[in-house]
């Protein structure tokens, strides 16, 4: 007695029964399954640049690269009178001690600007400004 089996198809039985089981869970939650719950998350570092671009940052000047070179840019005396604030936006913001310090740096601020594109680059100041404190 010849018992022919045919083989089963399994591959189509488990597609067959998930279709099934998506149909039954649609059917009970009201909609469809959402086909990729992470498709509109994005990671923080896709927006990193933009963020830093739109702050101002996007030459690359880091404050504490130029006060690290400031005495060297400046000399001494004015290192001891005054310091780098900010940079932002390509304009660098001097803190200065006094009202006289502040109008030998004027009348310094060429050569000054100078200096600082020389170490830090051409592109990255745009211009120097001071404030008393």
């Amino acid at each position: 007695m010849a018992t022919s089996k045919r083989p089963a198809s399994s591959a189509s039985s488990k597609n067959r029964v998930s279709a099934i089981s998506r149909q039954i869970l649609s059917e009970w939650r009201g909609c469809d399954e959402a086909l990729d719950l992470n498709a509109g998350v994005r990671r923080a570092d896709q927006f990193i640049a933009a963020i830093l671009s739109s702050a101002g940052f996007q030459d690359g000047i880091h404050e504490d690269e130029l006060r690290a070179a400031w005495k060297e840019l400046a000399g001494e005396f004015i290192a001891r009178n005054s310091e780098p604030l900010s940079v932002k936006g390509g304009h660098l913001v001097l803190r200065v001690t006094q009202p006289a310090m502040r109008f030998h740096l004027e009348q310094m601020k060429p050569m000054l600007l100078t200096r600082i594109r020389e170490h830090l680059g051409e592109n990255r100041i745009k211009s120097v400004k001071f404030s008393l404190g």
